[in-house]
């Protein structure tokens, strides 16, 4: 069966285009070049992947993105022409989980879209768990890999596969100090980058859905200059 993808741009060329490259890979698509019509088809179809854009005449990217979190947590890919880090930690903390600046290379796109479907399947398929240890649990905070749910004190967490792939590095690393670094690399699969703020702002996603108090929080902790624990 040919896994969907959704792509919303109101630049005619660019969705084109991008429907042009992931249809050669065997992808099934779905183009819209405006967010009402996208969400509607969204909340009412299956679908693997979404590719959105930010800037959209009748609802902008982040907006739609928040949306279809409500609901789904495959893996959503924001497109923009915006260049500013704070455009990029404010996709990520509404729950996308790549982000890509225009204009790019097509084919990097794709490798992105492969990266973040591979990455998405091996979270959810309970094969893939049985390899590993299956369940975490640490003070009221459980979360398996069979099942990919994770609770807090019996409420069951939503979390998107990124920020499901973080807690359990974290979780089976606990007591050691992990550096973004690693976490980059170990939970996106690519290379990590100086002033790439993708780690900080997933993990403040996180913090938020665990109810963590900023000041002192109960899991996730910072050692500044150094990474991440959980103790």
């Amino acid at each position: 069966m040919e896994k969907k993808i959704i792509i919303v741009d109101d630049e005619k060329k660019i969705a084109d285009l991008v429907e042009l490259y992931l249809r050669s890979e065997g992808f099934e698509t779905a183009k819209f070049y405006t967010a009402l019509p996208a969400l509607e088809y969204a909340l009412r179809e299956e679908a693997a992947l979404a590719v959105l854009d930010v800037m959209l005449p009748d609802m902008d990217g982040f907006t739609l993105c928040q949306r279809i979190r409500e609901r789904y947590f495959y893996p959503i890919i924001m497109l923009t022409a915006r260049v500013e880090d704070m455009d990029k930690i404010t996709g990520l903390t509404l729950g996308a989980d790549d982000y890509v600046t225009k204009l790019f290379n097509p084919l990097e796109l794709v490798a992105r879209v492969k990266t973040q479907l591979r990455r998405y399947t091996r979270y959810n398929s309970p094969g893939e768990a049985k390899q590993e240890e299956d369940t975490l649990d640490l003070r009221g905070l459980s979360i398996s890999r069979q099942s990919h749910k994770c609770t807090l004190n019996g409420k069951e967490l939503s979390l998107t596969p990124l920020e499901f792939s973080i807690l359990w590095h974290l979780l089976q690393n606990r007591g050691r100090v992990v550096s973004s670094e690693e976490l980059f690399e170990a939970v996106w699969g690519e290379r990590y980058l100086d002033n790439n703020n993708t780690v900080m702002a997933h993990i403040a996603r996180l913090r938020e859905k665990l109810g963590e108090p900023p000041r002192r929080p109960k899991f996730i902790k910072t050692i500044w200059g150094v990474g991440y624990t959980i103790e």
